[in-house]
């Protein structure tokens, strides 16, 4: 069953999120037994995700290569600037703060989140040492606190100053836990998978498949916009770092850009965090939660192809991944002249 489960994109949350849906539609009298059955599979969502928030809070680290920082500083902002502007014109120039059936909040939550494991996996294959190291910054975007800040500043929510710390709360807490001692951050890394599944049952668990039937077609819609823009912002934030660093065309590679255009898994529990801070949003909350699980999906289908293409793209360009390496590890400045750095075919 793990082995065909593992074929499907996200699976590790989507699956039990619909699992927890389809029990709460034709038995919903089986999760209100009540003691720990109720509980874990029912009420535990809050604390749960709190628990996932520390586990992953302790695998974002400090320390990394100038460059690797740079490169996720510049996806970072790029992914988050397409999650603003998609999500806020949405909010404010559509009639209903509706577009086809997007939600505001499921739009901020898909599209400023990125899945690291797949990420890591596409750059491991296509990119290089800096675009795998980026990683470490872009765990930053992991969790509800950057969709709460948009939300907040642009009016959309209102989150008292003690609620969005008490959001945020967990994660800091992993993080110092993480990086005050990487046994801690081993000890807590396998939490992160162990959790995901029971999260998302207890958060299937209070949506009804009528909701999936209205918000998947949504999902999808908001799963491909995340692959064009979030990925192609991300992928001209990269090419503009590079002309401001001035980097021969050779080494302006932007692969991690392109691997950038996913949803994670962990971002269908931003919506149920959003809530518990601004009760306002319990009314969209099961609407985003599935619009999100079906982004997961597809950026998760479609993001290997957007990567396949633009490696393609660059490499008939001669712009190669390991001739960046080769610039960093060299020591040679960023005025070093074109000419002087010779095309190396990337090993297959």
């Amino acid at each position: 069953m793990f082995k065909l489960l593992a074929k499907i994109p996200g699976a590790l949350m989507v699956v039990p999120l619909l699992l927890g849906a389809l029990v709460n539609t034709l038995f919903p009298q089986v999760l209100d037994i009540g003691s720990f059955t109720t509980a874990l599979f029912k009420n535990g969502a809050p604390v749960l995700i709190g628990l996932f928030f520390v586990c992953m809070g302790s695998q974002i680290k400090v320390k990394a290569a100038l460059p690797a920082l740079e490169k996720g500083l510049a996806l970072l902002i790029g992914k988050y600037a397409a999650a603003v502007l998609v999500g806020l014109s949405v909010a404010f120039l559509t009639p209903d703060g509706t577009f086809w059936g997007l939600i505001p909040l499921a739009v901020i939550a898909a599209m400023g989140n990125s899945n690291g494991a797949l990420y890591v996996a596409l750059t491991s294959e296509f990119g290089n040492k800096t675009d795998k190291g980026a990683i470490s910054v872009l765990s930053l975007n992991d969790g509800p606190f950057l969709t709460l800040i948009a939300l907040g500043v642009a009016g959309l929510a209102d989150f008292p100053l003690m609620a969005l710390v008490a959001v945020v709360g967990p994660i800091v807490f992993g993080f110092i836990l993480g990086n005050m001692s990487p046994t801690v951050r081993d000890f807590l890394g396998p939490g992160e998978r162990l959790i995901i599944p029971f999260a998302a049952f207890a958060l299937g668990s209070g949506i009804n498949f009528s909701v999936l039937m209205s918000s998947g077609s949504a999902g999808v819609l908001l799963g491909v916009l995340t692959v064009v823009v979030s990925g192609g912002l991300a992928i001209l934030a990269i090419y503009i770092w590079h002309l401001l660093r001035r980097h021969p065309k050779p080494t302006r590679n932007v692969i991690s850009g392109a691997c950038e255009s996913t949803t994670a898994g962990n971002a269908i529990a931003t919506p149920a965090a959003v809530a518990a801070v601004d009760p306002s949003f319990l009314a969209v909350q099961d609407a985003a939660t599935v619009q999100v699980a079906a982004a997961v999906v597809v950026t998760a289908m479609v993001s290997p192809f957007l990567v396949m293409l633009v490696s393609k793209w660059q490499l008939k360009r001669g712009v190669f991944p390991a001739l960046e390496d080769e610039l960093y590890l060299s020591g040679e400045k960023e005025e070093t002249p074109t000419a002087a750095i010779k095309p190396v075919t990337p090993a297959s």
